[in-house]
């Protein structure tokens, strides 16, 4: 975690750093060398989607020879990003699964050399589950894929969810109980778009929390420790989180029905 400011990747501009780093692989490569590479997590939701503004990194699978190493470098510098710009680092999280490949779709060849592919829309929300990061955009992501294929008419259910972690992972008990209670929650209430909506904000509080956490002490947090800081910040700052808020919703929902039934009851008898 970094108090600072991080360099922005939108859905503007990272076509133009992917079709620049094609360029200059080929240069290193050759003209005989392909690449392949497949964007992970935000960068993914970013090409594919429209509710994302920005990405600060570009998490990807890599798939080419050692120029690549030296092409991506070339390109930060040119363009001054940071350090990273684009990494394989996911690979050692727990969202990784060797078989991601096989469950990615093809987005665009660059420079005739360098394939660009992205996650299919249910695998990233088996992902984004695995991670269920409530200092990220995890949670709002996936709310934000349910609700673009609701208004495209090619809706996702609980089954093609279920089967996707079970693809990746292996089981569904291998996501965390948190991420398993979100995704059940939500999928039963519904209201995608609007869920979305008090998520991205309930995300951005949590990370400026986090953020002056760590300006205060620094070095503490870190990506295994910083959901459960950002839960005791938000507690202490009396913040609900989207779960207790959709418990919140289906409790409100159940009353209602209760209160349906017993008029129709009254009614009934007389």
């Amino acid at each position: 975690m970094s108090p600072e400011k991080r360099f922005e990747f939108t859905k503007d501009n990272i076509d133009t750093y992917l079709k620049e780093l094609a360029r200059e692989y080929r240069k290193q490569a050759g003209e005989k060398t392909p690449a392949e590479i497949v964007l992970i997590g935000g960068a993914s939701v970013l090409i594919n989607y429209g509710f994302r503004n920005m990405t600060t990194d570009i998490d990807a699978l890599i798939q080419a020879s050692s120029a690549m190493k030296d092409a991506i470098n070339r390109v930060g510098d040119r363009y001054e990003l940071p350090h990273g710009w684009l990494n394989a680092d996911f690979t050692h999280t727990a969202s990784y699964s060797p078989k991601l490949p096989q469950f990615s779709v093809y987005y665009k060849t660059y420079a005739n050399i360098v394939t660009i592919r992205t996650i299919e829309a249910e695998y990233l929300i088996a992902m984004k589950l695995r991670s269920g990061r409530q200092y990220k955009s995890d949670l709002s992501d996936i709310l934000g894929v349910l609700a673009v294929h609701e208004k495209r008419g090619t809706p996702i259910n609980m089954t093609q969810i279920r089967n996707a972690v079970s693809d990746l992972y292996g089981d569904w008990e291998m996501l965390p109980e948190t991420s398993r209670a979100f995704i059940e929650n939500v999928m039963e209430n519904g209201h995608f778009e609007e869920l979305y909506a008090q998520t991205a904000i309930g995300e951005k509080e949590i990370g400026t929390l986090l953020i002056q956490f760590e300006q205060r002490y620094p070095n503490i947090v870190t990506e295994k420790n910083a959901d459960e800081l950002a839960g005791s910040l938000q507690k202490k700052t009396d913040r609900a989180t989207i779960l207790a808020k959709l418990r919140e919703r289906k409790a409100e929902a159940e009353q209602v029905q209760l209160q349906r039934e017993g008029k129709k009851e009254e009614a009934d008898k007389q």
